[in-house]
C-alpha cells in the first residue's frame, strides 16, 4: 500500500489515478511516502522517514521547505500551467475593473437603498464621477510570460491592447505560444511606457521586493500595478507611497496582507486567481499522476528541485539514487553494482542545478541491503527500489 497524505481539501479527480487498494490518502497518516498540499505552509512541519515526494497542487512552491527536501531527496512537484486559464481570466477581470470604476460605482449605488422612485434620477445624476477609460489602445506590460503571463499577454492582444512582454528566462514553448503581437520589450520599457502592468513571475530572491521606489519612480505617472504573483513581490511601504502620491492609480494584488487593507485605491483581491473548480480539479490531476508515476515508476515530471526524467522499462528492477550533483558519484555507485555482482541491464541519468537523479535497471535480484550500500557513498542522497 501506498500511503499519501493530504494537508488541504484536494479535488476528488485524484482517486482517478490513485485507486483504492494501491493507495490510502488520508490527512490522519503517521508514516507515508508522499504529501499533497495546495496552500498549507510545511517548512516546520516534521515529516515521515518514508515521504518519497511532495506534489503542489498550484504553481508556487513557496509553502513548501524545498532546500530542506532537496538535501533529503525528496522530489517537489508543481503543477504549472494546471491553473493557467483561472488566474488569466480573473486578470482580464481585473484589467477591465482597472478602468471602468467598478468597484466604486457598485459601492456607491448602494448607498441609493431607501429612495424609492428617485433611485433612477439619482443614479443618472452621480454616474458622471464614475467615468473611466477603455482598455483598447492601452499599453499593456506582462512582466513574466509563463503558462498564465502569456496567456493574458494574448488575451490583451484580443482585446485591442497594445502589449509588452518582458521575460528574460523565456522558454521555447512559451515563445510559440505568444500571439506575434505582443511585443518583446526590456524591462525598462515596460516600466516607462505602459499603462498597466501585470506581474506573472515566481517569488525568488532576485523578484522579492522588486515592485520597488526605483521601479514605481521609473513608471508613467497614473499607472495601474496587477500583482498576481505573491505578496513579497512589492515594496509595500513603496506602493503605498506611490498610491497616496497618485504616481500609482490603482494596485490590484490577490495576496491580502494587513498593511494593505483599507489603503485608498488599493484593491485586496482573496487569493482568487486560481479559484474555481476547473483549476482546483486541474490541479490535482496533474499533482496526483506526477506523485504516482514517480513512486510507481520512477518517472520525474514537472519537479523544482530534481531533473525531469522519463524513465524506461528495460527491466524488472529499478535502483533510483539521488544525489549532489558532484565528481565521482556515478562511478562509486555502479562499482558498488559490480562488486556485488549486479549487471547493469539500463542506466539513465540527469541533472538540475545542484542535484542529479539516476536509475540503473536490472534483472538481477537486488536486496535492500543494496540501498544501505549505495546510501553509505558521499553526496547520495537517497536511494530506493522499484520492483517489477
Amino acid at each position: 500500500m501506498i500511503n499519501i497524505k493530504t494537508y488541504n481539501k484536494i479535488s476528488k479527480a485524484i482517486y482517478d489515478r490513485m485507486v483504492a487498494g494501491t493507495y490510502c490518502v488520508s490527512d490522519a497518516l503517521a508514516n507515508y511516502d508522499g504529501i499533497l498540499v495546495r496552500s498549507a505552509k510545511l517548512h516546520d512541519e516534521t515529516f515521515s522517514p518514508d515521504l518519497k515526494a511532495i506534489a503542489r497542487a498550484g504553481a508556487g512552491t513557496n509553502n513548501i521547505p524545498v532546500d530542506k527536501c532537496s538535501e533529503n531527496g525528496i522530489v517537489v512537484f508543481n503543477t504549472p500551467g494546471a491553473n493557467a486559464n483561472a488566474v488569466k481570466e480573473l486578470v482580464v477581470a481585473t484589467l477591465l475593473m482597472s478602468r471602468r470604476n467598478l468597484l466604486d460605482a457598485v459601492e456607491w449605488t448602494k448607498t441609493l437603498a431607501g429612495n424609492g422612485d428617485q433611485v433612477p434620477p439619482m443614479v443618472e445624476k452621480g454616474k458622471g464621477q464614475f467615468v473611466g477609460n477603455e482598455i483598447k489602445g492601452k499599453k499593456l506590460g506582462v512582466v513574466g510570460l509563463g503558462a498564465i503571463g502569456a496567456m493574458v499577454a494574448n488575451a490583451a492582444v484580443d482585446l485591442g491592447m497594445e502589449v509588452y512582454g518582458y521575460d528574460p528566462y523565456l522558454s521555447i514553448k512559451s515563445a510559440w505560444s505568444i500571439s506575434r503581437k505582443v511585443k518583446n520589450a526590456t524591462s525598462k520599457q515596460v516600466l516607462a511606457e505602459c499603462d498597466i502592468i501585470t506581474y506573472h513571475v515566481p517569488l525568488v530572491e532576485s523578484t522579492r521586493g522588486s515592485i520597488d521606489a526605483t521601479a514605481i519612480s521609473h513608471m508613467k505617472d497614473g499607472v495601474v500595478i496587477l500583482n498576481f504573483s505573491r505578496a513579497e513581490l512589492a515594496d509595500n511601504a513603496a506602493v503605498r507611497d506611490g498610491l497616496a502620491s497618485g504616481k500609482i492609480s490603482k494596485y490590484y494584488v490577490d495576496f491580502p496582507t494587513d498593511d494593505m487593507l483599507g489603503v485608498p485605491n488599493c484593491v485586496c483581491i482573496p487569493h482568487l486567481a486560481s479559484g474555481t473548480e476547473e483549476a482546483e480539479e486541474n490541479c490535482a490531476i496533474m499533482a496526483s499522476e506526477q506523485m504516482a508515476d514517480y513512486l510507481e515508476t520512477g518517472s520525474i515530471k514537472n519537479s523544482v528541485n530534481f531533473p525531469d526524467m522519463e524513465v524506461n522499462n528495460a527491466a524488472k528492477n529499478k535502483v533510483c539514487v539521488l544525489h549532489r550533483n558532484e565528481p565521482a558519484v556515478i562511478t562509486n555507485v555502479t562499482k558498488v553494482f559490480g562488486e556485488d555482482h549486479i549487471n547493469i541491464e539500463d542506466m539513465q541519468s540527469s541533472s538540475k542545478g545542484k542535484y542529479s537523479y539516476m536509475v540503473i535497471q536490472t534483472n538481477t535480484d537486488v536486496e535492500d541491503s543494496l540501498m544501505d550500500e549505495l546510501s553509505q557513498i558521499d553526496n547520495v542522497l537517497k536511494v530506493r527500489i522499484i520492483r517489477g
